[in-house]
């Protein structure tokens, strides 16, 4: 643990040679409104902080939240399931304690995006369950040359919406009106087709973007999250016996709709693993991530879990 580069006498770095936190001993909203410009410059700069030694106290999170974001968003095209919680603020990717989820910028997938995360430890996993970071920088400058430019058209995701198989478009949507998804693909680049079991979506989106305020460019889509290899060979294998591959919930390929090789996503994956970091939770923990500089995941855990989300 380093002196942190902003704010040296309020927090610690912790980290690797790649991806680092900035923690500091934030006691009540008096304090983070006290120290307001430190933080906000180590996320604009650097990507993340941890505030620890605040209580589990939802509207002190929501607080905390407005004071460094500003006004709270909606998870609007949604790709995975959660549980609103109280008002835009919502439980973490609600999937099985086994499974990790892949690293990921949020709604990278998506034409807009939120600039910050927020994460409030409600609960601690009994093991595991940490939300590992990692910075985009580092990892668009480790992955191969060649592997950034087959890439550099941008990706191109796919989805299908049915019944009994990922989200229904009206959960992905949040509408039960099917004008209202039409007018939301059509502004935000998206081919629709209605089907008989519900919908299915196609556009494209950039591989790579460069960062506002930094002038960094940043690896910032969700290919290796969306692709179907991402689900593992055993049930990948089982998805495609029993669908053609359009019909899969999720899917992702080069720019021009080719399929993206395999060894190219586990490449993508190998660097994750590289480049992030993780700790261990503590109830009333709250990261902030800069949402283009900073990828997240989530690991595996054992017992009872509750990490809240907010975004803006």
């Amino acid at each position: 643990m380093t002196a942190a580069t902003s704010g040296a006498s309020l927090g610690q770095l912790e980290g690797n040679e790649h991806t680092r936190v900035a923690v500091y001993p934030a006691t009540d909203l008096a304090w983070v409104e006290a120290h307001l410009p430190q933080l906000q410059a180590q996320l604009r700069d650097h990507g993340a902080i941890l505030l620890r030694g605040l209580p589990v106290d939802l509207d002190l999170f929501n607080r905390v939240t407005e004071t460094i974001g500003g006004a709270l968003l909606t998870y609007t095209e949604r790709s995975t399931p959660r549980s609103a919680v109280a008002g835009n603020i919502y439980t973490s990717t609600e999937y099985p304690p086994a499974e990790s989820i892949p690293m990921h910028n949020e709604n990278s997938y998506s034409a807009s995006w939120p600039a910050r995360l927020f994460f409030l430890c409600d609960t601690a996993a009994e093991t595991g369950g940490a939300t590992p970071i990692a910075d985009s920088r580092a990892l668009y400058q480790l992955l191969p040359d060649d592997l950034r430019e087959r890439f550099a058209g941008g990706v191109t995701y796919t989805r299908a919406f049915r019944e009994g198989l990922g989200l229904t478009w009206q959960e992905a949507f949040q509408t039960e009106d099917r004008a209202v998804v039409e007018d939301y693909c059509a502004r935000n680049g998206q081919t629709f087709e209605w089907t008989e079991d519900g919908l299915r979506t196609r556009h494209l989106r950039p591989s790579f973007v460069e960062e506002p305020h930094t002038g960094d460019t940043v690896w910032f889509n969700q290919a290796n999250l969306f692709h179907v290899s991402s689900l593992g060979e055993e049930v990948s294998e089982a998805l495609l016996e029993l669908y053609p591959e359009a019909d899969l919930p999720r899917n992702a390929y080069f720019a021009d709709g080719s399929p993206i090789p395999v060894a190219d996503l586990e490449r993508i994956r190998e660097v994750y693993d590289e480049v992030s970091y993780a700790f261990p939770w503590q109830a009333g923990d709250i990261m902030v991530i800069n949402n283009m500089l900073m990828a997240h995941g989530r690991e595996p855990f054992t017992g009872k879990r509750r990490i809240l989300v907010a975004m803006t």
